[in-house]
């Protein structure tokens, strides 16, 4: 898959846009080769209802690229350009992969891409979306969907989620993580799980607590509980609660959680330890309970999580959901 073209249209946003080129567009040595990247579209395009682009290719640059990306339109209930919807179904049916971004998703739509097909787009458009294309299994709650050749994401950040993904299936989960850790931002809302970043601490939360964070953090692989983070902070679990809830946004007991599913995460993708010794490793103690966990936070068991990195299969992230649960 190392043709892609970004397809743009008068009236596609901008962030969207620049996500991809970003990603794909931009060769920063990590793996090689890298992509072939062409933009394409209408002279004078304007983009995010402001700025005025010129591509050097029109949409016949579809017609032989690996991967299809459709940048997000601004409104959905403007008139698609024809040529582009022609050439998005043609890309399709010849086997290419096709991707939209956000509100992208009504270009696939029309362009019969989607029928049978779950797909997701910005969860705002999501009623518009069903009822415009009856066919289109639309989920509005997630940030998106991998049906295989055809790949949908919902707005905004999660385009970038999408595209991180294309690039771990691609060419592997270091390069992916690595990639994002170039371009500051999250690489792990990927694949069939729950947004699953870990909860920040803010720069105010107030030293006790930061270390008492970072002592727990060294010690997931001990059966750690929330009268073992009180008494480590010379506090009434109560008062711990109250204040660790104001501090991250979540309760003491939901943050192990969190961390220890992350830690999960890490070494199922690095390694090969079985899911006893990874629940040993993470303080679940038993395999069923990392399971319980795991399934919960992320939507996938752990054996299908791992599948996912190791096999390059994949499903869907959930959208709205607080970060890290």
């Amino acid at each position: 898959m190392t043709s892609v073209v970004l397809a743009l249209y008068d009236g596609a946003l901008l962030f969207e846009a620049a996500a991809a080129c970003e990603v794909f567009g931009v060769d920063r040595g990590l793996a090689e080769p890298w992509y072939d990247f062409r933009v394409c579209g209408p002279r004078q395009a304007r983009l995010g209802g402001w700025l005025r682009v010129d591509t050097p290719h029109g949409y016949d640059a579809l017609a032989d690229a690996d991967t299809v990306i459709v940048a997000a339109c601004g409104d959905v209930e403007a008139d698609l350009p024809g040529e582009l919807v022609d050439a998005v179904r043609a890309a399709h049916e010849r086997g290419a992969r096709v991707v939209s971004l956000c509100t992208g998703a009504f270009v696939l739509a029309a362009a019969g891409v989607l029928d049978g097909r779950r797909a997701t787009t910005h969860w705002e458009h999501a009623a518009a979306l069903a009822a415009r294309h009856p066919r289109v299994r639309v989920d509005p709650d997630v940030l998106y969907v991998d049906e295989g050749t055809v790949l949908t994401s919902a707005g905004k950040a999660a385009g970038m989620d999408l595209c991180l993904h294309l690039v771990t299936l691609d060419h592997g989960a270091a390069v992916a993580n690595a990639l994002a850790r170039r371009l500051v931002v999250p690489a792990r809302r990927a694949g069939g799980q729950a947004q699953f970043v870990a909860v920040p601490v803010p720069a105010d939360t107030g030293h006790a607590l930061a270390d008492l964070l970072d002592w727990a953090s060294a010690r997931l692989h001990r059966p750690l509980t929330v009268p073992d983070l009180a008494r480590r902070a010379n506090m009434s679990t109560r008062n711990l609660t109250r204040r660790f809830t104001a501090a991250t946004g979540v309760t003491p007991l939901r943050w192990l959680h969190t961390q220890r599913v992350h830690r999960a995460q890490e070494l199922l993708e690095t390694t090969d330890d079985s899911v006893e010794l990874i629940a040993a490793r993470t303080g679940m103690g038993t395999a069923a309970t990392l399971r319980r966990h795991f399934h919960r936070a992320l939507g996938v068991p752990p054996d299908t999580y791992r599948s996912t990195f190791r096999t390059h299969r994949t499903s869907v992230v959930r959208q709205g959901d607080p970060p890290g649960l």
